[in-house]
């Protein structure tokens, strides 16, 4: 199945899916046991920072070879591509979905850049997302006049033929210093004005009853990035405090079973709102 078709599974249904970003091979095993466990599709997201860590061919091939591994319903897209030409190179490569993130650009640039990428993406037969409004990087204040707006929503998806559109609505990416607050209002009206899936960028730290909320409100993809990283990290460091291992076979292990539970715990979320 295309992930645009999912997503129109999805809306219709009123459900969400969940999309996590890998950065190593013990993420992405934490990431497909929890996955495998609880029996649901998932979304595997790269970055242009981990495609240039990993290698393009080897990042998609690792991640393609773990969905079978692990006999998950998967697809592999590339997050926040800040250029046509990256977006082209993974499509080529074979990803199922591409985000071209042209947000912080004047509204009809964002629109003009989205709709090449569309363009170019149909002949792939790939799911295209693109982003609208302010949605806060780390340290970067978040205001209401950077939000999305729902009649802008309309007329930026009819413009531009995209198939899923994260929108600002008081989430951040990193991590949060105070309970996010998100416009739930607005959001709904957002889901009125549009047919696409709406997409929840910034989702780590999010609340679960939010979560929920969110899903019910019109979102059907969630973003984790920040506590995938900050898990395994933590846990690491836990490790290696007081442990002179040099057999990095036997600390990474916890590290990944960390990253399983997290996963687990918002597959579940998403689960239980069906």
């Amino acid at each position: 199945m295309k992930l645009q078709d999912k997503f129109t599974q999805l809306k219709e249904k009123g459900q969400g899916i969940l999309a996590t970003n890998f950065y190593n091979f013990e993420t992405l095993e934490g990431i497909l046991q929890a996955a495998k466990r609880t029996n649901q599709p998932i979304i595997l997201q790269l970055t242009k920072n981990s495609i240039e860590y990993m290698g393009l061919n080897v990042a998609f091939d690792l991640a393609k070879a773990m969905l079978h591994k692990h006999g998950v319903e998967g697809w592999i897209h590339l997050d926040h591509a800040d250029s046509y030409e990256l977006v082209a190179k993974c499509l080529d490569a074979g990803f199922d979905s591409v985000m071209i993130d042209a947000s912080e650009q004047a509204f009809r640039d964002n629109i003009a850049i989205t709709k090449k990428v569309v363009q170019l993406a149909e002949s792939y037969g790939a799911n295209v997302e693109a982003e609208l409004g302010y949605i806060a990087k780390l340290d970067q204040p978040n205001h209401k006049n950077g939000f999305t707006r729902p009649k802008q929503a309309k007329q930026f998806v009819e413009a531009t033929g995209v198939d899923a559109l994260a929108v600002a609505i008081g989430t951040a990416h990193g991590f949060y210093k105070e309970e996010p607050k998100l416009d739930l209002e607005r959001l709904s009206e957002i889901s009125d004005e549009t047919e696409v899936c709406l997409v929840l960028h910034g989702g780590s730290g999010i609340p679960d009853q939010c979560l929920k909320k969110a899903i019910d409100q019109g979102i059907c993809k969630i973003n984790l990035a920040t506590e995938i990283k900050n898990v395994f990290m933590r846990t690491l460091k836990s490790v290696m405090q007081n442990n002179d291992q040099i057999d990095l076979r036997q600390v990474f292990p916890a590290a990944t079973d960390q990253i399983s539970q997290l996963v687990q715990n918002k597959l579940e979320i998403v689960q239980n709102n069906k």
